[in-house]
């Protein structure tokens, strides 16, 4: 039992070096084993981040990309702020922040009131644009489109 232990410590600790989790407890993962997803009423939202960390009495969500970015993506911080949302509710706390984690970088995002009316806007704008049945493609790469969730609705698909 103590050489079980010994190795699963271990193994997160590994796991934590390589994406540049900061420290705290992590209690949620979704990348090992598939975890249950949040969900929201109030914003009719679900998900899965990667991880939650505990830190200093906050729940910190942590979404890891593959490959590196200069700057943290716009679609990426969305969906980090979903995230943000989705552990206050679930946990009944205030989240200052989430973490994006990509292979060059680490970047702290501020759940701050514009990004929490940014994430709001965008989802009324795409229940509005699915009920309208009205989505558009933002972009010219056709890989991306093959695996987008949107691609039922969308009439400007390139594949």
């Amino acid at each position: 039992m103590l050489l079980v232990s010994k190795r699963t410590k271990h193994h997160v600790e590994t796991i934590k070096q390589r994406y540049n989790i900061p420290k705290g407890t992590i209690t949620y993962t979704d990348l090992n084993i598939p975890a249950k997803p949040l969900f929201s009423p109030r914003y009719r939202l679900a998900g899965k981040p990667d991880y939650i960390i505990k830190q200093n009495q906050k729940f910190i969500p942590v979404e890891v990309k593959t490959g590196s970015s200069q700057h943290p993506k716009k679609n990426h911080v969305l969906q980090l702020a979903a995230y943000c949302a989705l552990v206050e509710e679930t946990y009944n706390t205030f989240v200052p922040h989430g973490l994006l984690v990509y292979s060059n970088a680490s970047y702290t995002i501020p759940f701050d009131p514009q990004l929490r009316f940014e994430l709001e806007e965008t989802m009324h704008r795409i229940r509005d644009n699915l009920r309208n049945q009205q989505m558009r493609r933002n972009h010219n790469d056709p890989g991306k489109c093959r695996f987008c969730s949107m691609r039922t609705y969308c009439t400007e698909k390139l594949i």
